[in-house]
């Protein structure tokens, strides 16, 4: 293991998704359109480390508008690049497609809590440029995280999607 590797796994980007691991229990909101909340449902999630520390894994259950639910989340910091990654699969909101997204917050700032670990990725809108998809994840305090999604669309206005906020259970 290098050396910057094995500095993060201590105090770095790593540690910081190695203190996310655990099982999750909470609510989802879902907006389809800005300022009208569509869906609230209760989730459950599971985080894990995975490939010796290198990834956290994302795995949850939930529901919406009364339809069942389930995703996966691989989230992960690339050393080389300086950037968070993710790669993330639903049964809902992706259909076969795989979102990847990357973001440029600085470790420092997700690490200070003054900035949550961001990334953005793209979608498919139908007809039309694709619209860009903002997802944070935010650790406030040691038993509560928050991930979030926001709709960019193609002029660059944003607004929030889902927000999942959980409590850690084990």
């Amino acid at each position: 293991m290098s050396g910057k590797l094995e500095q993060s796994k201590k105090d770095g980007a790593h540690a910081l998704l190695a203190s996310m691991v655990g099982e999750w229990r909470g609510v989802a909101r879902t907006w389809f359109e800005p300022g009208k909340l569509a869906d609230e449902s209760p989730i459950a999630g599971s985080t894990r480390l995975v490939l010796d520390g290198l990834f956290l894994l994302h795995e949850y259950e939930g529901a919406l508008q009364d339809a069942p639910m389930k995703g996966i989340a691989i989230i992960g910091y690339s050393l080389a690049e300086q950037q968070w990654q993710v790669s993330w699969i639903d049964s809902v909101h992706n259909g076969t497609r795989i979102m990847h997204s990357k973001g440029q917050t600085p470790f420092s700032l997700a690490k200070k809590g003054s900035d949550p670990l961001s990334v953005i990725g793209s979608y498919p809108a139908g007809e039309g440029p694709d619209w860009g998809w903002r997802t944070t994840l935010e650790l406030r305090g040691r038993d509560n995280l928050v991930i979030t999604h926001y709709n960019i669309t193609p002029d660059g206005e944003e607004s929030i999607g889902v927000e999942i906020d959980y409590k850690r259970v084990v």
